[in-house]
């Protein structure tokens, strides 16, 4: 029977968590998860830092299918969900990640013109850290279903609701949609995979609810 997973709300506890992670003295990977707009960015991006060279940060983002394929799959009005990612790619990147003893180039997804580079991010093979983080981390559908077990430790992100949307509409704006398109989104499309998602929550190993800056 699964246990719940401890609930954790403070950044020097995860820190303190990820530095031990990184001293296994093997290549270990930190996956960071939960819905969108939950600050799985964030919290990768400050852990990774703070690390100050011990990690590398390895976006799932980077395996969105590009916007021409998602147009020919009459998926475009749905990217960010499970089936608008390369997943089988995203695995077999993890498993190069912990298998290989060269360096190893992950793509990059880029908000502003709403594609992906590859081989945008090198990872070192001395890099002792990998943080991987994303919204499927912990779903069991088909490739996505391969990614737990390549993972040492997954943080689920989980913020009160009314902060998550809220965040995620202004990061709608942000990267160009106006006022109503963004909620639109952020209420519909996103939503559905918020829901999907929530259902992995207690596959996790620390929950983490950090106070929003």
């Amino acid at each position: 029977m699964r246990v719940t997973p401890r609930v954790e709300s403070s950044f020097d506890a995860l820190l303190a968590r990820a530095r031990e992670l990184a001293r296994r003295g093997t290549r270990t990977i930190l996956g960071i998860t939960g819905p969108p707009g939950a600050g799985k960015s964030t919290l990768a991006e400050r852990i990774v830092i703070a690390l100050n060279g011990d990690a590398c940060l390895v976006p799932m983002d980077g395996f969105h299918l590009a916007n021409a394929e998602l147009l020919r799959l009459g998926r475009r009005d749905r990217k960010g969900a499970h089936d608008t990612f390369d997943a089988a790619g995203y695995v077999a990147l993890l498993r190069r990640l912990r298998e290989e003893r060269t360096t190893v180039y992950a793509p990059l997804f880029l908000r502003e013109i709403e594609e992906s580079i590859a081989g945008a991010i090198p990872v070192p093979p001395e890099t002792p850290l990998v943080v991987t983080e994303g919204n499927y981390l912990l779903l069991r559908i088909g490739h996505w279903a391969a990614v737990r077990g390549l993972l040492d430790e997954v943080w689920y992100c989980d913020p009160d609701e009314d902060t998550r949307i809220a965040r995620l509409i202004a990061r709608h704006e942000a990267c160009g949609k106006s006022p109503e398109e963004a909620r639109a989104w952020a209420l519909g499309s996103d939503q559905r995979n918020a829901e999907l998602i929530a259902g992995t929550r207690d596959q996790a190993d620390l929950l983490v609810r950090l106070p929003w800056d």
